[in-house]
C-alpha cells in the first residue's frame, strides 16, 4: 500500500497473543498501530492519538467494547472513525449489539489477513467519502454565508432606492412578506409636482435576488418621471421599453400602476397581468375591480405595447386595495388555491379597515402554504381636511434663467395622441428660481389648461358626462375613442416671462382649435350641481394670480407673479 494511503489504527484486544497478531497484520499492510488491553485504555488512547480506524474486541475487562465504541464515536464527533468489532460471538443479538453500539463492521476469530486488509480498505473509502462530504458541506456553508452577506448589502441599496418615495405617506398602509431575502414584488409610491400620487405594485417572475434585478431600473424610471410630472402613459412606455431591452426573454414584470388625483377626485389605472385590485368604500364595501387588461411590462416591443388606461372616480375616504398573486396562489395540502372567492369572503367579513391585513394573513396561514412573495397595499383617498404633502423639487441648475423671454409650443394632429408637453414646460419653468416654490401650482394649471383644450376643445367632449360614476367611465372611454380617430386640430401653448421691479411675471396662454364654450355659465354653476365635472376652471382660477378666457373659451390666459 502506498505511503500516502497509510492509516493510524487502534487495536484494542485483551488477549496478548491476538493483540500481537493483529498488530503485525496491520503493520505489514503499511499502517501505524496503537494497542490497548481494554476499553478504558482504548478510549484514552483514542483521545490522545486520534487514530483513523479502530479494531475493537467486543468482550474486554474494565470496559467492554460496546461502551468503548459509544465513547469513541462521541469523541469523534462529525468525523467518521470506522470501528470494526473483533468478536467470537455469532449470535444475532450479539452482532446487532455491535452495530447499535456504533460499530461499522465486524470480523470473526480466527483472523484472516486478507479479509482484514479488505475490510480496512473498505472502511478507509467510507472515511474518505465522509471527509469529502463534510469538506464540501463547509465550503457550501461558507459560500452561502458569503452570498447572504452580498444579498444583504444589495438589499440595503435596493431598499433605499425602492423606498425613497412617499410609501410612508399617512394614507398608505402596506405589508410585504418576501418568500426569500429579496422580495420579487416591488411597491413604489411618489407624489407628482401637482400633488397627485403615483403608486406601482409590480411582481417580477420568480423570487429572490434574480426577481429584484429588474426593480432598480424600474424604480429609477418611476421616480424620475413622476417627479417631472409625466403621466401614466409616458411612464408605462418608458418602463416597458427599458425592461424589454435589459431583461432576458423569460423574465417580465406584472404591474398595476395608479394615479390618484385629489383635485379631480379620480384614479387612473393600468393593470398588466396583476390580480384584480379593488376600489373600496370607507366602510370596506367593494365598489369595483381594477382588472388586468394588458400584458406585463417587458413582454411586447414598443410598437405593440398598449398604454391605454382606465379612469374611475375616487371620493374622499374611499380606498384602493392592491395585492400580488402570492395571496390568491397560496395552496393547501390538496394543491387547491386560496383563490378570489376566499379573498372576497375576507373582504366582506372585514369591519375594521386597520385589521384587514391581519385578517387576510391569518386566513392565508390557516388555509395552507404560500409559494410566492406576498404584497398588500391599502391606499386611502385624502379628505378635504388633510394636507397633501408638498412634492419634492428636483430641478436646480444653480442659476436662474433670463427673466425676459417667450416660447411657443404647438401640437397638431398625430402629436396630440402621444405627446404631453406639460412635463417639458414645467422643467423649463423650474429654472426660474422665483417660481420653484409654485412648481405644484404650475403643473396643476398647465395640466388643466392642456386637458381642457384637448378634451373639450379639440375632441369636443362635454364634461357634464362626468356627473355620476357611470358617466365618468363613459367620458374616458369616449375620450380614448375620439383621440384614436383624431386627424386634425391643434393645441398651442405660449409662455411669456418678463421682469418686474420686485421679481417677475409669467403669462401662460393656451389656445385650441375647438368650437369654444360659455365660460361664464360653467363658472357660475354651484359646485354641488357639477358632480364629478367642471372642477378644472375653478382650480385654475384659485391657483393662478389671475385668469381669463377669451375667444369664446378657445383661449385661456393665466398669470403667475413672484
Amino acid at each position: 500500500m502506498p505511503a500516502e494511503q497509510a492509516l493510524s489504527v487502534l487495536v484494542a484486544e485483551d488477549g496478548a497473543v491476538d493483540r500481537l497478531l493483529l498488530a503485525q497484520i496491520v503493520r505489514r499492510q503499511g499502517h501505524q498501530v496503537f494497542t490497548a488491553e481494554n476499553g478504558e485504555q482504548a478510549v484514552a488512547l483514542f483521545a490522545q492519538e486520534r487514530p483513523q480506524l479502530v479494531l475493537l474486541d467486543a468482550l474486554m475487562p474494565v470496559m467492554d467494547g460496546f461502551e468503548a465504541a459509544r465513547r469513541i464515536k462521541a469523541l469523534a464527533g462529525e468525523a467518521l472513525v470506522p470501528i470494526i468489532f473483533l468478536t467470537s460471538l455469532n449470535e444475532e443479538d450479539a452482532l446487532v449489539r455491535c452495530l447499535e453500539a456504533g460499530g461499522d463492521d465486524f470480523m470473526a476469530k480466527p483472523y484472516s489477513a486478507v479479509i482484514l486488509g479488505a475490510k480496512i480498505r473498505a472502511m478507509d473509502r467510507l472515511r474518505r467519502l465522509q471527509a469529502t462530504v463534510l469538506e464540501q458541506r463547509d465550503q457550501i456553508s461558507r459560500h452561502h454565508h458569503h452570498l447572504l452577506n452580498e444579498q444583504r448589502v444589495a438589499k440595503a441599496v435596493f431598499d433605499k432606492v425602492a423606498h425613497s418615495g412617499c410609501i410612508g405617506a399617512p394614507n398608505i398602509r402596506y405589508l410585504q412578506s418576501p418568500y426569500a431575502l429579496f422580495n420579487g414584488d416591488l411597491l413604489l409610491a411618489a407624489f407628482t409636482p401637482a400633488g397627485d400620487m403615483h403608486v406601482l405594485l409590480g411582481d417580477f417572475t420568480g423570487h429572490g435576488l434574480p426577481a429584484a434585478v429588474g426593480a432598480m431600473p424600474l424604480a429609477e424610471v418611476f421616480y424620475g418621471m413622476t417627479a417631472k410630472g409625466y403621466g401614466l402613459a409616458q411612464m408605462l412606455r418608458e418602463m416597458n421599453a427599458k425592461l424589454k431591452r435589459i431583461l432576458p426573454v423569460d423574465m417580465f414584470c406584472c404591474a398595476l400602476l395608479v394615479n390618484i388625483s385629489v383635485q379631480r377626485g379620480s384614479v387612473e389605472v393600468w393593470n398588466g397581468g396583476m390580480p384584480d385590485g379593488y376600489r373600496l368604500s370607507a366602510a370596506g364595501e367593494v365598489l369595483g375591480s381594477l382588472t388586468s387588461r394588458h400584458l406585463p411590462l417587458g413582454v411586447l416591443p414598443a410598437e405593440r405595447f398598449e398604454d391605454s388606461t382606465e379612469v374611475l372616480p375616487l371620493a374622499a375616504g374611499e380606498r384602493l386595495l392592491l395585492l400580488s398573486d402570492g395571496v390568491v396562489d397560496t395552496s393547501d395540502e390538496q394543491e387547491r388555491l386560496f383563490g378570489v372567492e376566499r379573498l372576497h369572503e375576507v373582504l366582506a367579513a372585514n369591519r375594521e379597515p386597520a385589521c384587514l391585513f391581519d385578517e387576510l394573513m391569518q386566513a392565508l396561514e390557516r388555509f395552507g402554504r404560500r409559494r410566492d412573495d406576498i404584497s398588500l397595499c391599502d391606499i386611502r383617498m385624502f379628505t378635504a381636511q388633510e394636507q397633501v404633502p408638498a412634492p419634492t423639487l428636483y430641478s436646480d441648475s444653480g442659476r436662474s434663467s433670463p427673466l425676459d423671454w417667450s416660447l411657443g409650443f404647438e401640437l397638431r394632429g398625430e402629436s396630440l395622441k402621444r405627446a404631453n408637453p406639460v412635463p417639458y414646460l414645467v422643467q423649463l419653468l423650474q429654472e426660474i428660481h422665483g417660481l420653484r416654490p409654485r412648481t405644484g401650482d404650475l403643473h396643476s394649471v398647465l395640466s388643466e389648461l392642456y386637458s381642457n383644450a384637448l378634451e373639450h376643445g379639440v375632441l369636443g367632449l362635454d364634461s357634464r358626462l362626468k356627473r355620476d360614476v357611470q358617466g365618468f367611465a363613459d367620458y374616458y372611454r369616449e375620450r380614448a375613442r375620439r383621440l384614436d380617430a383624431l386627424a386634425e386640430g391643434y393645441v398651442r401653448i405660449d409662455l411669456r416671462v418678463e421682469p418686474l421691479a420686485a421679481g417677475g411675471r409669467l403669462m401662460i396662454e393656451v389656445r385650441d382649435s375647438g368650437a369654444g364654450f360659455d365660460v361664464d355659465s360653467v363658472l357660475a354653476q354651484p359646485s354641488r350641481e357639477q358632480g364629478l365635472s367642471g372642477r378644472g376652471l375653478k382650480l385654475v382660477r384659485r391657483l393662478g394670480c389671475s385668469a381669463e378666457w377669451q375667444d369664446n373659451g378657445r383661449c385661456a390666459r393665466v398669470w403667475f407673479d413672484w
